[in-house]
């Protein structure tokens, strides 16, 4: 036993040295910390420039004076829109988005006035509901696997968010219908999500840990876990029915045109409303997607990243962006806006709503350079979709080539250009991801491409971890 202590102490600490030799090889010394201060020291302007910086907002510091001059709203091409709407403090940009292009179709269809709205409030609350049971049933489909499993702490990571994408869209108001922004209005928590979520989120993890024990009983039915998820889901239902209010079944709404006139008054539920008002085939969109870390003309799926457990998988295909460019421009010609995803922030005018890749430069301020692609920004985490808007306009040149492109927000009428963003083209290839198309305005021999089996990605791919 001694013997043996013995040696493991020895080879403890034969370890431990490899591992000082490692860290000291690796860690700064205090030549090398005189060797940085040196080279700072060493340039006259850097006291100038260290003074302005400290006291100063870096992005303001860096405005490329050249470029802000330039800015140009002038576009040729734009699907009207008039009201903006603003999601608040909540990640629900995706579902603004997607409602916001079904709203722009049915104020032309129906001559509604230009500040109707869906009820974002009404489809948010089944999306928690959704996406607590999609939680919960993941981790009983997972029991096999241990509590140190990849999946596993994704899931534990993740239990419930406001954010998503256009399937999720398209799968709550097929189950669960739509009505009007006057049926179900905003509340404060719908508005303000964190703190809803975070308890939520709390609530959803301390009972996947009480299945998971459960499962682990070899006496136990599924119908008994079935029962037992149902139980704890009632208890989510009435969180959110204390922060967002229940859901209607039904309702009376007074239909008016665009000029203010009363044209009738009916009662509807959310799938009748739903059959008038929207009825789309929503295996006609499809979702385009550019991604250069991965092979173009490729169907990917993405594991888990649904909203509805008997929903969609996002399901996208890879293409090149000047294929993309071509889709969207079809789109806006004929009047129809997209669902749009980009890296928002990035080179933001927020001002003047105004996104191009001169907006700043950073270089010159700190002497240096930022020389990533997409490609490598994807591939580190430097970038990926982080925000969803709906796209809606396009300025093309004389030979039909887009120079600059205008998607509406969903922060509200006073932000960027009267809630409106404006971006060049050169923006639009760096840091837009996805689009979401109507079949009639992809290629056929494009469209054949959806047909392939798709490869599946992890949901934790660097690609989706900006996921809205």
């Amino acid at each position: 036993m001694r013997k043996l202590f013995l040696c493991t102490f020895i080879i403890f600490g034969l370890l431990s040295l490899d591992a000082q030799r490692i860290i000291s090889g690796g860690g700064l010394t205090k030549e090398q910390i005189s060797t940085l201060s040196s080279s700072y020291n060493n340039e006259s302007n850097n006291k100038a420039l260290r003074n302005a910086i400290t006291a100063n907002d870096i992005s303001k510091l860096a405005i490329n004076y050249e470029n802000n001059v330039a800015f140009d709203s002038y576009l040729s091409n734009v699907v009207p829109s008039k009201s903006v709407s603003n999601q608040e403090a909540s990640g629900r940009c995706w579902m603004f988005t997607g409602m916001n292009v079904l709203r722009s179709k049915a104020i032309m269809k129906f001559d509604l006035p230009s500040d109707f709205q869906f009820s974002q409030c009404y489809t948010f609350f089944w999306d928690q509901l959704e996406k607590s049971n999609l939680f919960l049933q993941s981790i009983l489909d997972t029991r096999a696997k241990s509590m140190e499993d990849e999946t596993v702490q994704w899931l534990f990571k993740n239990p419930l968010s406001d954010g998503g994408q256009f399937t999720g869209v398209a799968n709550l108001i097929t189950k669960y219908g739509i009505v009007p922004k006057e049926a179900m209005p905003e509340t404060y928590n719908s508005n303000n999500t964190s703190r809803m979520s975070e308890l939520i989120s709390l609530k959803l993890r301390e009972d996947a840990l009480v299945l998971r024990k459960m499962a682990q009983n070899k006496g136990i039915t599924e119908e008994k876990l079935q029962a037992t998820k149902i139980d704890m889901l009632q208890t989510i239902y009435r969180m959110l029915s204390f922060t967002l209010g229940e859901p209607p079944t039904e309702f009376t709404w007074t239909r008016r045109n665009s000029r203010g006139e009363i044209v009738n008054t009916k009662k509807y539920t959310p799938t009748s409303f739903y059959n008038q008002y929207v009825n789309e085939d929503f295996s006609k969109y499809r979702m385009i997607m550019n991604d250069p870390t991965r092979d173009y003309y490729k169907v990917y799926e993405i594991e888990y990243d649904r909203h509805v457990y008997d929903g969609q998988n996002w399901k996208y295909l890879n293409l090149p962006m000047n294929e993309i460019a071509k889709m969207a421009i079809a789109s806006i010609i004929d009047s129809t806006m997209l669902y749009f995803s980009c890296d928002v922030a990035k080179f933001l005018d927020r001002s003047k709503g105004y996104m191009d890749v001169n907006n700043y430069d950073y270089g010159s301020l700190f002497g240096t350079t930022f020389n990533m692609d997409k490609k490598q920004r994807i591939s580190t985490f430097a970038s990926g979709s982080s925000h969803a808007m709906t796209l809606c306009g396009v300025d093309l040149d004389a030979n039909g080539n887009p120079q600059k492109w205008m998607v509406e927000n969903s922060w509200g009428g006073n932000y960027g250009y009267n809630g409106f963003l404006i971006m060049t083209n050169e923006w639009f290839n760096e840091y837009m991801f996805r689009l979401v198309v109507e079949e009639k305005y992809i290629p056929a021999k494009t469209l054949k491409l959806f047909d392939q089996i798709p490869i599946v990605l992890p949901a934790w791919d660097p690609l989706f971890s900006f996921e809205e």
